[in-house]
């Protein structure tokens, strides 16, 4: 655990959730936030990748809903300012679940877990002040990426990317501190991306030393393109059902996968 002294009252810290679908880069640019001197990321929590999700029970763990792949198929899993469990006494019990794996003498507090993509609204209703960074991945990437961790089809693994985006999507007006990043831009410059992310917390200027892979989604294109023949007309389908939805967020099916810039609604 980390539990440094410090103040349990989230108005005593700048609280910053991350968010992101699995296999999407949130590990990396979590761990590349927590390392500013005037942060603290969730550690020592002994579940998997640090995640906020899983060391609480004030709202479903995207496991109780299907897990990667999948968890964002249920309504249950976008959270709002309407929902039951949006009181005081939440923000609260959170607090209280996390407060133990973060250094709380730090000023901002990181929290990540790839379902804050669906329940965002929520978490700023808890925690009123609190800044949002979402990473988005190409959907080829991630669908198989995620696709050891499930017998889901490629299909249905893109048509869950398009589900859990649009619900992001849809969300983003209702945020009033938000950035959102494509993790394309991250690999391809991570110093550059890091500093766009501090500047919009208002950090000051900090390097990292977290390391970040090149070249890997390179592969997953090319196994997706050389799949068993099945696997081929899953891709076919998932371009004709979803290309144009998947062109909103500045990615495509089909070469050049990734769009020059990231589109204005999310820049």
């Amino acid at each position: 655990m980390s539990g440094q002294a410090g103040s349990l009252d989230p108005n005593d810290h700048q609280m910053i959730f991350m968010g992101g679908l699995h296999r999407s880069g949130t590990s990396f640019l979590a761990r590349m936030l927590a390392s500013h001197p005037e942060a603290s990321g969730l550690t020592g929590t002994n579940v998997a990748e640090d995640e906020g999700q899983l060391v609480q029970n004030v709202y479903d763990a995207a496991r109780l809903h299907g897990g990667p792949g999948k968890f964002a198929f249920s309504p249950e899993m976008h959270l709002t300012e309407d929902s039951a469990s949006c009181t005081p006494e939440s923000t609260a019990a959170l607090m209280r679940a996390w407060g133990p794996y973060w250094d709380l003498s730090k000023r901002v507090l990181v929290e990540k877990s790839p379902p804050n993509l669906t329940k965002s609204r929520y978490l700023q209703a808890l925690f009123p002040d609190a800044y949002f960074v979402m990473i988005m991945r190409h959907p080829i990437a991630v669908a198989e990426a995620t696709a050891k961790w499930t017998k889901t089809s490629r299909l249905s693994l893109v048509s869950h990317w398009v589900a859990a985006h649009e619900i992001m999507a849809a969300d983003l007006p209702f945020l009033k501190r938000v950035m959102t990043l494509r993790y394309e831009d991250v690999v391809a410059d991570p110093r550059t991306e890091f500093h766009r992310v501090l500047e919009f917390l208002g950090l000051p200027p900090a390097e990292t030393t977290e390391h970040v892979r090149s070249g890997v989604n390179e592969q997953y294109y090319s196994k997706w393109q050389r799949g068993m023949p099945w696997a081929r007309r899953s891709g076919a389908n998932a371009t004709e059902r979803y290309q144009a939805r998947v062109e909103r967020f500045g990615y495509s099916l089909v070469p050049p996968h990734v769009a020059d810039r990231l589109p204005t609604e999310f820049g």
